[in-house]
């Protein structure tokens, strides 16, 4: 009995041990980060487009610290915090506008891109007030893009950040799947094309995180942190048309954001 007593014991140590060790590694990372400067890449879905109060400083970029860069920021205490995402941002954009801030002593860089460059608004303008065959149709000239044309953008993008913060933990987030199929909407778009965007997003996403993985980026599954909180769920972390401020539409609200993205960035970094 006591040889018993003594294994499990020094076993529960160990497994003690192992368990303090791991959350002051997790610390420490994040300490490093923190210390060697944050900087935010990315277009709307990092800007904080949807989540209102935009610091008027940001003109068309439409920054807001509701946005999950600025809450993270916040709650973490970065040396440093570069936060140059902007609204409609394609990947061109970041390679031409957002690169500065990055160098040998950044410790942490998110970044969200791809979904303008695959005509995001456009699709969504199609589907909205055209056809269903339209929107299809519309999706598919997306979906295209995104297996045939995305893959190089996203190189490019990808490389750059890495020559210019060789030493930073780069973080690639996803977009949200829009739409809860069979929900609680009783008007809108048909289930047809919910379902083709639905998809879209999904390929997008499966793109971003191949193309993340293969240059050693982490990347944050975006829809899975959305899921029972899509357009029709009767809880949405979107926004649907907004006519009243129609380029929040289909984007995150202030708690898709901190509800969403944050804990996802927090996850990684």
């Amino acid at each position: 009995m006591k040889l018993r007593r003594t294994a499990t014991y020094v076993t529960s140590l160990l497994a003690a041990v192992t368990l303090a060790l791991t959350g002051a590694s997790a610390a420490a990372a994040a300490d490093a980060q923190a210390a060697g400067g944050y900087v935010a890449l990315g277009d709307s879905y990092s800007s904080g487009v949807g989540a209102g109060s935009y610091d008027s400083g940001s003109g068309d970029c439409r920054r807001t610290p509701k946005a999950y860069p600025a809450l993270w920021a916040a709650a973490n205490s970065p040396a440093s915090f570069s936060f140059v995402a902007c609204s409609g941002a394609k990947t061109g954009d970041v390679l031409a506008n957002q690169m500065g801030p990055l160098n040998s002593s950044t410790g942490l860089v998110s970044l969200t891109i791809g979904g303008n460059d695959a005509g995001f608004a456009d699709v969504m303008t199609t589907c909205v007030l055209q056809s269903e065959a339209n929107c299809v149709a519309r999706v598919n000239t997306a979906k295209t893009f995104v297996q045939n044309s995305l893959p190089a953008k996203l190189d490019s993008v990808y490389s750059q950040v890495r020559a210019k913060a060789p030493s930073a933990n780069v973080v690639v987030l996803g977009y949200p799947r829009f739409y809860k199929l069979n929900g609680s909407c009783i008007a809108g778009l048909t289930e047809g094309e919910r379902t083709a965007i639905n998809g879209a997003a999904d390929l997008l996403n499966s793109v971003i995180s191949k193309r993340a993985a293969d240059h050693g980026y982490a990347y944050g599954d975006i829809a899975a942190a959305f899921t029972g909180h899509e357009i029709c769920s009767g809880d949405s972390w979107l926004h649907s048309v907004k006519w009243t401020g129609i380029n929040d539409s289909y984007h995150p609200t202030a708690a898709g954001q901190s509800g969403g993205y944050l804990p996802v960035l927090s996850s990684k970094a």
